[in-house]
């Protein structure tokens, strides 16, 4: 069961073919832009209300009513329940940074052909991140990679502190620019 609200996405991989198990929250999809507007919000070039560019979130309250008052941006997620099969390979949840430049099959081509290479969810991990940046995303990169499999895995060992340290960053929209002008510089010296 997958619950959403937002611009997040899950995508299962079943047999090598991508299955959306969430929709993106977008203002100017038709269904969202009518509860939108049923309830006294507007889309204005794409962004709800002229300012936020998803129309469910669980954070933004300064564009929330008060307690109990109808508001067009809501927090309620929606659920996708899908009984998985033998077929069902993994789930990739990701953030809007990767959906803004990558369709959902080619994320799970992606991942097929990292996990038959290296069998490796992390590194599949980093791969969209850096097929992401590649492709020149500007939004937040949060890539989880879940695998289903009859197979048993390897335990891995204890993280290093150095492998933990790798695991915990994250980079705001403005970092990241900086940190792609500054690499862009080195390569052009």
């Amino acid at each position: 069961m997958v619950a959403n609200a937002g611009d997040c996405r899950a995508v299962l991989c079943r047999k090598g073919e991508a299955i959306d198990m969430s929709q993106d929250h977008r203002p100017i999809y038709p269904s969202e832009r009518r509860r939108v507007e049923e309830l006294g919000g507007y889309i204005d070039d794409g962004y709800l209300n002229g300012v936020l560019s998803v129309s469910r979130a669980l954070g933004d309250w300064d564009m929330k009513l008060p307690r109990g008052s109808p508001s067009p941006l809501i927090a309620e997620p929606e659920f996708r329940k899908l009984v998985l099969t033998e077929e069902d390979e993994f789930l990739i949840i990701g953030c809007d940074g990767i959906w803004d430049v990558m369709s959902s099959q080619h994320a799970v081509s992606l991942v097929r052909h990292g996990l038959r290479r290296h069998d490796d969810p992390e590194q599949c991990a980093r791969d969209i991140v850096m097929e992401a940046l590649r492709r020149n995303t500007f939004d937040n990169l949060t890539v989880i990679i879940v695998c289903f499999s009859s197979t048993d895995y390897q335990e891995p060992s204890p993280p290093t502190p150095r492998q933990r340290k790798q695991r915990c960053f994250s980079l705001s929209t403005e970092a990241l620019c900086s940190l792609r002008n500054l690499l862009e510089g080195s390569a052009n010296r």
